[in-house]
């Protein structure tokens, strides 16, 4: 039922921003004229598939959006996704936003990357961001993108120090080369760490569209299916779906690793965090705030804007205290970190 009533309220927001878009018309000339007669109305965000409330991606953004309410008094938007939604959609929705006048119009998801590219050569005066992708080049055009395979890679170390079966587990939302990069650097840590050790990989489903980031029932399904082979340690990079594997661990009483979000920290998995060793962050919320700071103080960001571990924009977690005072998983980690951070590890994205 949440589910259903969260697409509602997207239908009823995108139906009314609507409305201005057919007031303002659909012009570039228009458009161009519009954005610079509205006042800004602060930060609007379009989730990815999951939406709010998947406890890791679209709620780290959700994150950004909160404090720069707070920090600049804007009264932002966020609007969900919906179900089987095609390119259009997401062009009539930024469109939407951008002509209610919201600025920066942030889509998050490299699903957006089309319509961001489409829309922003339509409103110029408009910061544009986009979530996981750099390929648009645009002057009004911040691509906010991650180093994920260096906060995999420490997921991989921390895996290898925790496991007693030598098998450890991965499960992907999507067969897609962003999800990749998580694969490539935790098969790396895990392999740097402790020789002999098995990685298990599975991804959930080929598109997003089958639901591979929003089903927390595929996720368990699979993460039943690693522990039954062995692994006594799941890393997932799925999203909603991953809430399935965090619950799986729980129930079999083995490790799991979370994603994007400090998910010991999430109140809807607080029933399994004793089973969240730790998590592979990256720092949406950061992003997304920095964005519209950049916005606010008049000096907007564009291009490649890229979180590492040197910058504080990709990390691990250390909210479990069984992660945080074992000095054996601890001194691993840091070793690895002052390799990537040096260049002396150089970390695969595939």
């Amino acid at each position: 039922m949440r589910r259903v009533s969260r697409i509602a309220a997207a239908g009823v927001a995108t139906a009314a921003l609507a409305v201005t878009v057919s007031a303002c018309g659909s012009s570039s000339t228009s458009s161009s004229s519009s954005e610079s007669s509205k006042k800004n109305l602060g930060l609007a965000l379009a989730y990815d598939v999951g939406g709010k409330g998947d406890q890791s991606f679209n709620d780290a953004a959700t994150a950004g959006l909160e404090q720069a309410d707070k920090e600049f008094g804007y009264k932002s938007t966020a609007v969900e996704p919906q179900d089987n939604e095609s390119d259009a959609d997401k062009v009539q929705r930024l469109e939407s936003l951008a002509k209610a006048g919201y600025n920066p119009v942030i889509g998050v998801g490299f699903a957006y990357a089309p319509a961001v590219k489409e829309v922003a050569a339509k409103y110029p005066k408009t910061t544009f961001g986009i979530v996981d992708d750099e390929t648009i080049k645009a002057a009004n055009v911040a691509d906010l993108v991650f180093h994920e395979e260096q906060a995999s890679y420490l997921a991989g170390v921390a895996a290898a120090k925790a496991t007693k079966s030598n098998v450890v587990g991965f499960i992907g939302g999507v067969d897609v080369p962003l999800i990749h990069k998580f694969e490539a650097g935790f098969k790396q840590g895990v392999e740097d760490t402790k020789k002999g050790v098995t990685v298990k990989s599975q991804y959930l489903t080929e598109t997003a569209a089958e639901g591979g980031f929003s089903s927390p029932d595929k996720g368990e399904s699979a993460a039943d299916g690693q522990i039954d082979a062995g692994a006594d340690v799941l890393y997932a990079a799925a999203g909603l779906s991953g809430q399935g594997v965090i619950k799986a661990a729980n129930a079999n009483k083995v490790w799991a690793i979370g994603v994007d979000s400090d998910q010991y920290k999430q109140d809807a998995l607080k029933a399994y965090k004793d089973s969240i060793l730790t998590s592979a962050m990256k720092n949406v919320q950061g992003a997304v705030f920095g964005l519209a700071k950049s916005v606010e103080d008049g000096k907007p960001e564009t291009g490649v804007v890229r979180g590492s571990l040197e910058n504080g924009g990709v990390s691990v977690s250390n909210s479990n205290p069984t992660f945080a005072d074992n000095a054996d998983i601890q001194a691993a980690i840091k070793k690895a970190e002052e390799g990537i951070k040096s260049g002396t590890i150089t970390v695969k994205t595939s």
